[in-house]
């Protein structure tokens, strides 16, 4: 007896230094409506693979420029998330990274590539038929930094039936003074992916439909409120970013239409340092909904 019990307690003490997470990038899900395959990489917390139980779900969104390994290989977020369920401050849950493609995560504006309707009609479905998540808005969360932060917030309060919770970090929101003085080049070939007819567009130009159909203020000046309250809003960033502006108008159009959230400003600028710190807070945010 005293044998068994001794190699009990070895088991289990082998078990749980060898214990770990899994993380596998760059799959591919073939997407009818944009005519390609769409990247994907996804986090599969410790014990995934040996149980029958199903995990929350959360998308995980990368900047401009980025692609579906940012958060793995400068996030650090397989070594985030570890620790975090380690010390009991989050659920276990598995992360889907898709690949943003540029995209600003909306369909392109002249109707070639549907890119938002892939996420919600072809992506979340395929997630849920290929691993065991948890359906529903209650279970379902997103985030993300710059692009991803305000791609998430969009997706978030568009969709508000599908998500409970979203947990941006420097989203990438514009003031309306800034959009129409920004300089004409880099305001191109960050839109140019997604809102074509605004490539070349100066001054007051810039705030037609197109970027209505992109901006998270105008979703949350024009959205019914009841609806916005049903998701639970976490977004925070740094003090020196050039987003600040954007972010802290966005803190006061929720303020004005009495939409809870917590809005956190931060020391730090648009850099993978402040994500680091931002994405464990974010995580909490979102584990604690659900």
């Amino acid at each position: 007896m005293k044998k068994f019990y001794l190699f009990l307690l070895l088991f289990t003490i082998t078990s749980a230094l060898f214990a770990q997470s899994k993380v596998m990038e760059s799959l591919s899900m073939k997407s009818a409506l944009l005519n390609t395959e769409v990247k994907y990489s996804i986090y599969l917390p410790d014990g995934y693979e040996y149980s029958e139980r199903q995990y929350p779900v959360v998308y995980l969104l990368n900047g401009y420029t980025g692609d579906e390994t940012d958060w793995i290989q400068s996030g650090g977020m397989q070594r985030i998330v570890d620790h975090e369920i380690k010390q009991g401050n989050i659920q276990e849950m598995v992360i889907i990274m898709p690949d943003g493609d540029d995209r600003l995560y909306m369909n392109r504006t002249d109707g070639t590539y549907p890119y938002e309707d892939m996420f919600m009609k072809e992506l979340l479905p395929y997630i849920e038929s290929q691993y065991r998540v948890r359906k529903g808005k209650r279970y379902t969360g997103i985030s993300g930094l710059s692009m991803g932060g305000a791609g998430s917030l969009k997706l978030a309060l568009k969709y508000n039936k599908h998500f409970g919770a979203c947990a941006a970090f420097s989203s990438a929101v514009f003031t309306e003074e800034s959009v129409t003085a920004s300089n004409q080049e880099s305001m191109n070939g960050y839109i140019s992916k997604a809102m074509p007819d605004m490539v070349g567009s100066k001054g007051k130009k810039r705030l037609n439909k197109s970027y209505e159909e992109y901006d998270v203020l105008h979703l949350v000046k024009t959205k019914e409120a009841e609806l916005l309250k049903t998701v639970k809003i976490y977004f925070d960033c740094g003090d020196d970013d050039f987003l600040t502006l954007g972010n802290a108008q966005l803190h006061k159009e929720l303020l004005e239409r009495q939409i809870p959230h917590e809005y956190r400003v931060r020391n730090g600028a648009h850099t993978w340092p402040y994500w680091r710190e931002s994405l464990p807070v974010g995580l909490k945010f979102i584990s604690d909904s659900f």
